[in-house]
């Protein structure tokens, strides 16, 4: 349980190291058949969504993770029009998603309508209105089960995820990610959260070998997300055509500026930057 204003809001995500927030205010707390979700307010990093006592967001630097989920593979395609997201209820990958005038449709594939509405009402910043959009379908469903039986095929699927435990260990598995592959048009991109590399090595190289049956291309990327503490943040890349990953700073930079989007992260340069990984993220990619 939360505690009164003035206390402190601990994670313990790792059994040897926690991080915690000074709680001005307890905005939100249920405890709902599927997840147990709070909303607490901070001196500096703002309004922070929890999800069964760890860290999904905060308001105050959401941005940097949903840019690079949503910006670097949609500009790397170039023309992508369909996308669906797994996961995501807050909204603020759907906004980033959306800011694209190429995206038609985007398709938010959420387990739990509660996180959904509670996101509309207790922060409504982070969507900025991306689920009232025309071109938004929300499916309240499980995942696993609409990527392995929906007839729709993506440019792009973004896995907005927890962790690999619990609820969201599924959406890890090899089985999903064949289901993703087909799910795909041809030359279309999967991206997913990946952990953070020197705290959650294991992911890395567990994601890599399940990916790499089912598509072309297999890599990771990575980001600097201040919440979720331990170094960079890598983001898992699989697609169906190899030249993404290799297209020039030029190419990028001209899809920006015919289609520019407003970041406080994301630039063309860090596009290309952000796939040259630290040696010890490399030795954990078992080529």
């Amino acid at each position: 349980m939360l505690k009164e204003a003035g206390t402190w809001f601990k994670e313990g995500l790792y059994d040897y190291w926690q991080q915690s927030f000074l709680i001005t205010k307890t905005v939100f707390q249920s405890s709902g058949d599927l997840q147990d979700i709070a909303v607490f307010e901070t001196p500096w990093f703002g309004r922070v969504l929890t999800l069964d006592g760890v860290i999904q967001l905060t308001t105050g630097d959401e941005f940097v993770y949903h840019e690079m989920l949503a910006h670097v593979p949609l500009y790397a395609h170039g023309k992508a029009e369909s996308v669906c997201i797994v996961g995501g209820g807050d909204g603020g990958m759907l906004r980033e998603v959306l800011k694209h005038p190429s995206v038609k449709r985007a398709v938010l594939v959420e387990i739990d309508a509660q996180v959904v509405e509670f996101c509309r009402t207790h922060l409504p910043m982070v969507s900025n209105g991306a689920f009232d959009d025309p071109r938004t379908e929300i499916v309240i469903a499980d995942g696993i089960h609409y990527m392995r039986t929906t007839p729709e095929r993506f440019d792009l699927i973004v896995i907005d995820s927890t962790d690999p435990s619990g609820p969201g260990e599924v959406l890890f598995t090899e089985s999903f990610y064949k289901d993703c592959a087909q799910a795909l048009k041809p030359g279309g991109i999967v991206v997913n959260q990946n952990g953070v590399p020197f705290l959650q090595g294991q992911e890395i190289p567990d994601t890599y070998s399940r990916r790499k049956p089912y598509f072309t291309d297999v890599g990771f990327y990575v980001a600097a997300v201040p919440t979720y503490v331990g170094g960079f943040m890598a983001l898992g890349w699989a697609s169906l055509d190899a030249s993404y990953r290799r297209l020039s700073r030029d190419v990028i930079a001209a899809r920006y500026s015919a289609a520019p989007v407003a970041t406080r992260y994301y630039t063309p340069d860090l596009h290309g930057a952000s796939f040259c990984l630290p040696a010890y993220v490399q030795a954990l990619i078992p080529y």
